[in-house]
């Protein structure tokens, strides 16, 4: 087993060397569609994973028994206190949070003439605020350590114009300025903080797209195949392993070329 996989919770040296701290990573949304396809790779790669759902337990729980090492924890991101009180939860009972995954999230289509104040509120608290809370609850710990990654999950929606995804859009946009400029702030810190852009992906959360909505994400591929929840997996792998170690405010699309 390579130190990279290892998961001794101890810090003291032995015969055979130093052990080293298990590698924490924390990932929102991770019960379904690309977040479990998430939790998935990376708990494959040896790392010790709490995962976050809201309302469905029951995939939560087929999760962490598929995957040896991962952990559900309920997290509601509409409630502003309920980051911290996970990450605290997280780092007492796995461990100090090496790694955060912005996955989780809320979509819905509607015309923005038709959009109300509660629906607008709703996407940019969720999907923007609630990354905003996650990296700030994470952000001492891995100050302290001057050591961390942190991989926002946006979309193409961010990139290019959909009809009926105006707040939707809005939210996932900001949070690719939110990465560029939190990746500025830290660092120094050598915490590196990136983005990956999912193209169209058939999930749980896309299958309630209109079909027109479908196929605007669609019409610009490159690639016959499209793009997988698996694909985006390995691409949030890539950049929480030392192979990036010097790519940090990046924004990574996969979308089978569409954005080409």
């Amino acid at each position: 087993m390579t130190a990279e996989t290892r998961v001794s919770t101890e810090a003291d040296e032995s015969a055979s060397g130093p052990r080293v701290a298990p590698r924490v990573v924390l990932v929102t949304g991770g019960g379904r569609g690309i977040g479990r396809a998430i939790v998935e790779r990376l708990a494959a790669d040896g790392w010790r994973v709490a995962f976050t759902y809201c309302r469905d337990e029951e995939s939560a729980r087929e999760v962490s028994e598929e995957s040896p090492g991962a952990r559900p924890f309920r997290l509601d991101l509409a409630d502003p206190a309920a980051p911290k009180e996970v990450v605290d939860a997280v780092e007492a009972e796995l461990g100090e949070i090496r790694a955060l995954v912005n996955n989780a999230g809320v979509q819905a289509s509607r015309l923005l003439a038709m959009t109300g104040d509660d629906l607008w509120r709703e996407q940019l608290e969720v999907n923007l605020g609630g990354a905003f809370r996650c990296a700030r609850a994470v952000l001492p710990g891995m100050t302290r350590r001057r050591a961390g990654a942190i991989v926002n999950v946006s979309s193409l929606s961010a990139l290019r114009g959909v009809a009926g995804q105006s707040a939707y859009g809005a939210s996932k946009a900001g949070l690719l300025a939110l990465t560029r400029s939190l990746a500025r702030e830290m660092g120094r810190r050598n915490i590196r903080v990136n983005a990956v852009v999912p193209g169209f992906v058939a999930t749980g959360m896309t299958a309630a797209l209109p079909a027109d909505a479908v196929a605007a994400l669609r019409q610009a591929e490159c690639l016959p195949a499209g793009t997988t929840a698996a694909d985006v997996a390995d691409a949030v792998a890539f950049l929480l392993s030392d192979r990036a170690s010097a790519i940090t405010g990046q924004c990574l699309c996969v979308d089978a070329g569409a954005s080409a």
